[in-house]
């Protein structure tokens, strides 16, 4: 298991890394207790992503029932969208596929619910070998506990916690690069 001491920030090299938004769907994102911060928290984290052009990845969880990613989500960014029944992303072997030819090895996860989906496709990620990383303040649940014992548990097997702020400057690396003050623009938006 690795801790934030062990993963440097050269580990978020270009290219391997994936920015996974998981569920963020018309009928699940009412009920969340913090939604309107983990929108505007995971546009500043897709439009970070462009800039950078790294890999962006989307779930929906049951489309027909639940909903299409939202609107003020959805016109903003090239994705790739996976629709799925169950609750782990990871159990989809198109997503995998997709990663592994990508060389995709960190994920960057961000999304609702906490418990539920996140929980389920991180701890599965986690169990095959890749790099997890948490964007806290850009998840929720319907609890606030619900969604607070899930980061616990996820840490606890492996997962990284960490910012939107933080992980867009990580990913950035430097002011001295072209895109930094675009990305400036972002956080301070």
């Amino acid at each position: 298991m690795m801790n934030d001491q062990e993963i440097s920030s050269d580990k978020l090299s270009s290219r391997v890394n994936a920015l996974i938004i998981i569920d963020i769907q018309e009928k699940i994102i009412r009920p969340i207790f913090n939604k309107d911060s983990i929108i505007k928290n995971i546009k500043k984290l897709i439009n970070a992503y462009q800039i950078l052009e790294e890999n962006i990845f989307v779930s929906e969880q049951n489309p027909l029932k639940l909903g299409v990613t939202i609107p003020e989500l959805s016109p903003i960014a090239e994705f790739r969208k996976f629709e799925k029944m169950e609750f782990s992303l990871a159990k989809l072997e198109d997503f995998l596929k997709e990663l592994k030819d990508k060389k995709i090895t960190n994920l960057i996860v961000c999304g609702i619910e906490t418990h539920i989906c996140i929980q389920q496709t991180v701890l599965d990620c986690l169990q095959k070998g890749f790099e997890v990383i948490l964007i806290s303040d850009s998840m929720g649940s319907r609890n606030r506990v619900d969604h607070e014992i899930a980061l616990q548990r996820m840490a606890q097997s492996g997962a990284i916690l960490t910012t939107t702020e933080s992980i867009i400057f990580e990913l950035c690396k430097t002011a001295d690069r072209e895109e930094f003050k675009e990305i400036r623009n972002i956080i301070n938006s």
